[in-house]
């Protein structure tokens, strides 16, 4: 199904499931959403799109209940509603699937599915009726899930299953889905795809935020484009093209090509690993990474990409081979010792593993430098201010106060201030994991800037990415791994993304 090639189900002169009018909220006296409209009609994929920072989590977080609106109207089924919590927005039938998992892993599936609603028996909880009724629900998606398994057991792609299982068991017509391929292998996310066409066939209704152009054109009838928290347009898909899209999103042309490759084959070696191996089953890992070069790692969820670079920043054990930077045999048992050899690492996970989300910008930017601004337990208070402020220009970095907790600012901009801190201690190599997934399109280009104008300053560069056409406009070289080893290298100018998945999943004849 694409929305070039069919009429909008549903139509958009069918009544909408949902309807929000003149949507306007402010924090802090700064106005977020200034006059908004939305709408979504049964059956339908409506997307919402727009940079970081746009309005649009804020607005489905008011159709949530999270946030009360400032003015405007929300009608669900053609009644006036206005939710004051999420339990209200859940019961006129509005579910919500958050990029960021919100199961429980030491429950099992049908725990979180029904997890503070649970069948009771009397005033016991009716474990099998619990599991019943989630085999039901996975039936009704035709997905197979073992409603008994513990969820820390499940790879990736059944937790987000599970959370859409458990929005269909609250009775859901308006499904909201987050990024919702944002941690899923690319099979995995053909299957969700798959599950969301039967779920609209039912009749319900999908809004899916999503940066990534490709999938919107996929999947979705219609487009909503925010922009400075304001309605800029709404179009069905097949009456816009991607360039117009992004180009209502940015505000600007956006160029994604892959840059010229350097031939860095004359340079001296930075990073070289050679039989690597680690307890997390990292085994017989060689590669180099030479000075000025950016080395992308291509390959499925699980193929070993996030395990090599939690073993070289000293999270997870060495147990063999060896690492050597500029040369010299270095040992990495922790990050201290990683920090100390100039080996930093851009985490997958920047909201639980990059950020103090409760604390300031200025802090989260300051913490790496705490050590070189203070003598016998006092901070330099003003090196260290000077210090978040030059980053946070430098990295263009939107925050209205920089003394504002991390945790308001857009995805987007939370990337940069992990990048930010990171580039910031001159590292000699600097490995990143997903340094692009949640982040609009400008943002993303704003980060493959950065990261090849860091290399080309003599630093080594690891990039890790899901996502393929973008690890072509990051990487002078691209390796594939598979099965937590490095499979081969890979020519990025003749393997197109279908071959790459290809070879991921199938493995490659030596002969």
């Amino acid at each position: 199904m694409t929305a070039a090639s069919q009429a909008v189900r549903g139509g958009p002169s069918a009544a909408p499931l949902v309807s929000m009018r003149g949507i306007t909220k402010s924090f802090s006296g700064v106005k977020v959403l200034d006059g908004v409209d939305f709408e979504v009609v049964a059956g339908e994929v409506h997307a919402l799109a727009g940079g970081n920072g746009a309005g649009k989590s804020t607005l489905m977080k008011i159709l949530q209940g999270v946030y009360q609106l400032d003015g405007g109207t929300v009608e669900v089924s053609g009644k006036p509603r206005r939710f004051g919590s999420i339990h209200d927005a859940k019961r006129a039938g509005l579910g919500m699937v958050f990029q960021e998992f919100s199961l429980v892993p030491t429950l099992t599936v049908a725990q979180n599915i029904f997890l503070n609603d649970e069948p009771r028996t009397g005033r016991m909880i009716d474990d099998r009726q619990m599991v019943r009724r989630a085999r039901e629900i996975f039936e009704r998606m035709q997905v197979s899930v073992d409603p008994t398994a513990p969820m820390a057991s499940l790879p990736t792609a059944y937790w987000q299953l599970t959370e859409i299982a458990k929005a269909l068991a609250e009775d859901a017509r308006v499904l909201i889905m987050d990024e919702p391929t944002a941690a899923l292998a690319q099979q995995e996310v053909r299957a969700l795809f798959d599950l969301v066409e039967r779920l609209t066939d039912d009749g319900i209704a999908v809004v899916y935020i999503s940066h990534r152009m490709e999938e919107v054109y996929e999947i979705a009838d219609r487009i909503t484009i925010l922009r400075n928290g304001k309605h800029l347009l709404t179009s069905a898909l097949a009456d816009i093209t991607p360039e117009q899209i992004v180009e209502g999103i940015v505000g600007r042309t956006v160029a994604m090509a892959a840059p010229p490759r350097r031939d860095c084959t004359d340079r001296p070696v930075v990073l070289s690993l050679a039989g690597l191996a680690a307890g997390n089953g990292l085994h017989d890992v060689s590669l180099e990474v030479r000075e000025g070069e950016v080395v992308g790692l291509a390959g499925l969820m699980g193929s070993g990409r996030t395990e090599l670079a939690r073993a070289l920043f000293g999270i997870d054990a060495i147990t063999a081979g060896t690492v050597r930077i500029d040369g010299r045999e270095v040992k990495i048992g922790k990050p201290g010792d990683a920090l100390a050899h100039r080996l930093v690492l851009v985490p997958e996970d920047r909201r639980l593993q990059g950020l103090v989300l409760s604390h300031s910008v200025n802090s989260n930017l300051q913490l790496p430098h705490l050590g070189d601004h203070s003598r016998g337990g006092w901070v330099d208070d003003r090196a260290l201010g000077s210090l978040a402020r030059r980053l946070v220009d430098e990295f263009r970095i939107k925050v209205a106060r920089p003394e504002a907790p991390a945790s308001l600012l857009s995805g987007g901009n939370q990337q940069k201030i992990v990048l930010a801190k990171w580039i910031s201690r001159d590292p000699r190599v600097l490995v990143m994991d997903e340094p692009t997934a949640g982040v609009d399109i400008g943002t993303k280009a704003e980060i493959i800037e950065a990261i090849r104008a860091f290399a080309a300053e003599g630093h080594a560069v690891v990039v890790i990415s899901s996502e393929y056409p973008e690890l072509l406009a990051m990487s002078d070289r691209l390796l594939l791994m598979r099965e937590s080893t490095v499979e081969r290298e890979l020519d990025p100018t003749e393997t197109t993304d279908e071959q790459a998945l290809e070879l991921a999943v199938q493995g490659v004849n030596h002969e």
